[in-house]
C-alpha cells in the first residue's frame, strides 16, 4: 500500500498535463536521482519513478493527476 497518495483535479486537458508531468519527471530525475519511465496511453499516461527507498506512479489524465508513492 502506498504511503503517499495525492489526487488533484485540473482543467488543463491531456496535452498540457503531459507537458507538466514530463517536466516534473525530468526535474525529479535531476534533483532526486530518480529513474522515470513514461508510459503513454490514449486517454492517460503513467510516469513510473523509482530510486533507493521510494517508488511509485504518477497517472496523468485530461482532468486529474494521481500520484502514489
Amino acid at each position: 500500500m502506498p504511503d503517499i497518495r495525492i489526487h488533484r483535479e485540473h482543467q488543463l486537458g491531456l496535452a498540457k498535463a503531459r507537458k507538466i508531468a514530463w517536466q516534473w519527471a525530468e526535474d525529479v530525475e535531476k534533483k532526486f536521482d530518480m529513474e522515470c519511465t513514461v508510459l503513454e496511453g490514449e486517454t492517460s499516461d503513467t510516469v513510473e519513478f523509482t530510486r533507493s527507498g521510494v517508488n511509485g506512479t504518477l497517472v496523468v489524465a485530461a482532468d486529474h493527476f494521481d500520484l502514489q508513492a
